[in-house]
C-alpha cells in the first residue's frame, strides 16, 4: 500500500501547478460572481464547460497519466484535467485551494441492474449508442428493487488521507470529500430497465404499474438519503451540482465552507429527460409527486437536463427547494425566460452540436449565444450558460477554446 517515489514526484509536481492556479486572485473574484448570480443579483451571465470528450483532447499528452497506484491515478487524472481546462478554456471555473480526496463509499443502488448493448461505430467513438433490454416487467420484478444501502470504508479513508498528506506535504492542503451528491432523476434509471419505447407505452397502457415502479424507486432513494444523513456523508462542500457552481451564502459561502454533511445543507439534482416527448400533464402526474418527496430533504435543487421545460414551468416551480432550472436546446428560450421569473436561475445549455459538426459555423455559435442572452436580459432573468454533453469535437480541442472566447466576450459586454 506504499506509494512509490516516482508516483509521489509526479503527484507533487501536479499538485504544485494546481495550487498555484488556485491561489490566483481571480478565483475569489469568480466566487463572488457566482454568489451574486445564485442569490438572484447577477452581475453578468456566468459560463461553464463540462462533460467533455476527454479522449479527444490529449493530442499533446497533457492528459496522459503515469502514476501506477490505481487510487492515486484517479487523483492524478483529476488534477491533469483541471489544469488542462484552466489552461485552454477556463471560462468561469473555480479552482479551490485544496486537493480533494474522494471518500471510499459503496452504494448498492436499486439492486436491479440494467442489461445494455453498446452499438459502437468505431473504436475512437466517444459516445456510442446504447440499447437497453427490458427487465422490469411485472409486480414481481418491482419487488426486486431494494432500498439503497450505503456503507463507508473508514479504514480506507484514513489510509488514503494519510498517504495524501504525505504526498502533498508542503505543497497543498488535502481535504476528504464529504461524500455523496444525490441524483434524483429516477426516470433516467426507469428507461434503462423498461426500455425507452416501453416506458412510453406503459404510461398509456399501465399507468398504475408505472406509479408502483416510481413509488418503489422513490422509497429506495429516500432510504439512501436517510442513511447518508445518519452517516453524515452528504457532500455539502462540493462546489458544483450538475455542472453548475453552487456558491451561496446559505449553503456554501466559500471554498470548503459547507454547513455540515447532511441533506438539508446540500444540493441534489433531478430530471425526467424522457418527458420531452410527453405532455406537461404527464410530468405533473408521473414526475412531480415523486421528485417532490425526494427534493424536500435537500437545501437546494438543480432541476432538469436535456428535457424540455419551458412548457411545464408551472410544475417545475412546485418542486421544493428548486433553485436552478435547465433550459435545454429543446426549450424555447424566449418562452422559458418569460416564465422562469427572477427567483430562479435560468441554466441554459447551448447546443453542443455546434462544436461537433465537420465545419463549425462560428457566427452561428455567436448568434445562438446572443439570442439566449437577449431573452434573459429582456425579462431580467439570472442566467448561466453551460456547454455540456459534448459527445465530440471531431478531435479538435481548439474548438472548445474558441467557443469559450466567444462566450466570455459576449457575457462580459
Amino acid at each position: 500500500m506504499s506509494i512509490s517515489s516516482q508516483d509521489k514526484n509526479i503527484l507533487r509536481q501536479l499538485g504544485e501547478q494546481y495550487i498555484n492556479i488556485a491561489g490566483l486572485p481571480v478565483q475569489k473574484e469568480k466566487i463572488k460572481l457566482w454568489k451574486s448570480l445564485n442569490r438572484g443579483d447577477m452581475q453578468r451571465p456566468m459560463v461553464c464547460i463540462d462533460q467533455i470528450p476527454w479522449n479527444e483532447l490529449n493530442g499533446n499528452g497533457e492528459l496522459t497519466c503515469h502514476v501506477e497506484d490505481l487510487f492515486f491515478r484517479g487523483i492524478e487524472l483529476d488534477l491533469r484535467r483541471k489544469i488542462y481546462q484552466w489552461s485552454h478554456f477556463p471560462v468561469d471555473m473555480v479552482i479551490e485551494p485544496f486537493i480533494t480526496i474522494p471518500q471510499s463509499i459503496h452504494n448498492t443502488g436499486y439492486g436491479l441492474g440494467a442489461e445494455v448493448e453498446y452499438l459502437s461505430l468505431n473504436e475512437n467513438e466517444t459516445a456510442p449508442s446504447q440499447h437497453y433490454k427490458r427487465i422490469l416487467n411485472d409486480d414481481e420484478d418491482i419487488n426486486k428493487i431494494n432500498d439503497m444501502k450505503i456503507t463507508v470504508d473508514e479504514k480506507l479513508n484514513t489510509l488514503h488521507m494519510q498517504q495524501a498528506k504525505d504526498i502533498f506535504d508542503g505543497i497543498a492542503p488535502v481535504v476528504l470529500s464529504h461524500g455523496l451528491q444525490f441524483h434524483l432523476g429516477i426516470w433516467d434509471y426507469m428507461t434503462t430497465v423498461l426500455s425507452i419505447e416501453d416506458a412510453y407505452l406503459e404510461i398509456m397502457d399501465r399507468p398504475d404499474f408505472v406509479h408502483a415502479c416510481m413509488e418503489r424507486l422513490t422509497q429506495s432513494v429516500i432510504a439512501g438519503i436517510h442513511t447518508a444523513n445518519q452517516l453524515k456523508i452528504h457532500d455539502d462542500i462540493t462546489n458544483t451540482c450538475h455542472c453548475s457552481y453552487v456558491y451561496t451564502d446559505e449553503l456554501l459561502p466559500d471554498c470548503g465552507k459547507g454547513k455540515g454533511p447532511v441533506s438539508k445543507n446540500s444540493w441534489a439534482f433531478g430530471m425526467a429527460q424522457l418527458f420531452s416527448s410527453v405532455s406537461p400533464q404527464v410530468t405533473e402526474e408521473f414526475e412531480l409527486p415523486y421528485i417532490t418527496r425526494m427534493a424536500e430533504h435537500f437545501g437546494m435543487i438543480y432541476y432538469g437536463c436535456c428535457d424540455r421545460l419551458d412548457d411545464r414551468m408551472e410544475f417545475v416551480k412546485k418542486i421544493p427547494n428548486v433553485k436552478k432550472v435547465s433550459c435545454s436546446p429543446w426549450s424555447d428560450r424566449k418562452i422559458f425566460a418569460e416564465k422562469i421569473g427572477s427567483e430562479l436561475i435560468m441554466s441554459n445549455k447551448p447546443s453542443p452540436a455546434f462544436v461537433a459538426t465537420t465545419n463549425v459555423d462560428w457566427d452561428e455559435v455567436k448568434n445562438d449565444l446572443q439570442s439566449t442572452i437577449d431573452a434573459a436580459k429582456a425579462n431580467n432573468v439570472n442566467l448561466e450558460l453551460i456547454l455540456k454533453d459534448i459527445s465530440t469535437v471531431n478531435f479538435q480541442p481548439e474548438r472548445l477554446t474558441q467557443w469559450a472566447e466567444i462566450a466570455m466576450k459576449l457575457v462580459e459586454k
